[in-house]
């Protein structure tokens, strides 16, 4: 069995090329989360132009469907909630049937260019209405009373993920923990970017730390060929690695304007990652707070704002430079909230809900059945697109893999792509 010593690399390049196969990227993600991306990205060549691209986007808590799409034809909408139905007037119309929060206005603004699909009533069989557990399943793509150890994209990044340079990340995290979904069996090179990394600004603390451990008497008391030895060189590569990220963030100029806040510059640093011609193929960002069990109304208001906003920024930024056909966003929700709402002017946890697909190439408007709002107080709603479904057609459609080697099983294709 090799020993650290004989593991850690001497060079640069032989850096790079062991955290291809998974030492080194991990062992420092703690130090420098993004380290090594633009250091990576440098030497590899220009994404190629049909080279696809999936940014998921979670939403953590469990978003309330029944008021992001509003079924307001229907008159157990009302009955369901006596406080915290919308009010018809207010609504952003989609048919004679539903709509879209007010908050929504960018998003409906792209459903009407032809660059939004909205999958309805998305969920699976036998819900789990536990955030940890629900959202287990939605990222290992597994059935609920089955326990998997590796994500779905984690078993794409093993089966299909293949081409790309050597040392390339095959997924980039732009939120403050690892996804599960990322889980592999074999050791992929993968990045986790601090949510709070805003270009200039961003990343200093990451560059600061580095440099003070640099100069800690545990590794400066030390020649090259002893284990600390090759731990300085190695986090001296990633120090200057770190610095070169900061500067392609920093020196990005974004073809639209991003709101302020640090979903919007998650998404704008995703932005400049994929104009910069990083090969990734995955990238993940995160919008916490959806679990709106008390007077909900504001709260998921403000929500909606700023995940429709921050989306459509960074719709028109990818169409400003020309990356609009390569990358499908896509969001998720470890579940949706109950249909009725609850004492406190808020809701539950529950099932099924709606997903919003973005791109130049989505099928524009709604897909999957609705949901069916005849149901008890404190029931749910019974989901009509298994959500492994949604997974099967971005595998097949978008990312050219073959669907069920990845999730096990196969699953119906839904028409928005």
């Amino acid at each position: 069995m090799n020993s650290p010593h004989e593991l850690l690399p001497s060079t640069r390049r032989e850096f790079l090329k062991t955290s291809s196969h998974g030492i080194g990227l991990l062992a420092f993600s703690h130090f420098a989360p993004s380290f090594l991306v633009e250091s990576i990205a440098a030497q590899a060549p220009r994404a190629e132009k049909d080279r696809t691209i999936l940014v998921l986007v979670q939403l953590a808590g469990g978003n309330d469907g029944l008021n992001t799409l509003v079924p307001f034809a229907d008159p157990l909408y009302r009955r369901l909630r006596p406080n915290l139905a919308l009010p018809k007037e207010e609504l952003l119309r989609i048919n004679d049937s539903f709509a879209l929060h007010r908050a929504c206005a960018p998003l409906h603004k792209l459903l009407t260019e032809g660059q939004l699909g909205i999958v309805q009533n998305v969920g699976y069989p036998n819900p789990n209405r536990s955030h940890f557990r629900s959202m287990e399943i939605w990222e290992t793509a597994s059935a609920s009373e089955q326990f998997l150890s590796t994500g779905w994209l984690g078993r794409y990044f093993d089966n299909a993920c293949s081409g790309l340079p050597e040392g390339t990340p095959y997924g980039v995290n732009i939120s403050n923990e690892v996804p599960q979904s990322f889980l592999s069996e074999d050791a992929h090179p993968t990045f986790s970017i601090a949510t709070n990394n805003r270009g200039s600004r961003g990343g200093r603390d990451n560059t600061a730390l580095l440099e003070q451990l640099l100069q800690s008497p545990e590794l400066t008391n030390h020649d090259h060929a002893s284990n600390a030895g090759y731990l300085r060189h190695t986090m001296m590569d990633a120090l200057v690695t770190e610095k070169r990220f900061q500067q392609v963030l920093s020196r990005y100029r974004p073809g639209a304007e991003y709101p302020g806040n640090s979903f919007a510059q998650s998404l704008r640093n995703t932005a400049a990652l994929i104009a910069s011609g990083n090969e990734t193929r995955v990238y993940y960002v995160s919008l916490g707070g959806f679990d709106t069990h008390v007077n909900q109304g504001n709260t998921h208001a403000n929500l909606l704002t700023t995940l429709s906003e921050g989306l459509a920024a960074f719709q028109r930024d990818l169409t400003s430079k020309q990356l609009d056909g390569q990358v499908l966003t896509m969001t998720f929700s470890e579940f949706g909230r109950r249909p009725n709402e609850n004492e406190s002017k808020g809701t539950d946890h529950g099932t099924a809900a709606p997903l919003f697909v973005l791109g130049s190439r989505v099928k524009a408007g709604l897909h999957g059945q609705a949901p069916n709002l005849d149901v008890g107080r404190n029931q749910d709603l019974a989901y009509s697109t298994d959500f492994r479904s949604v997974y099967s057609t971005v595998l097949d459609r978008w990312l050219g893999c073959d669907a069920p080697k990845i999730l096990g099983s196969e699953f119906k294709s839904v028409g928005f792509l």
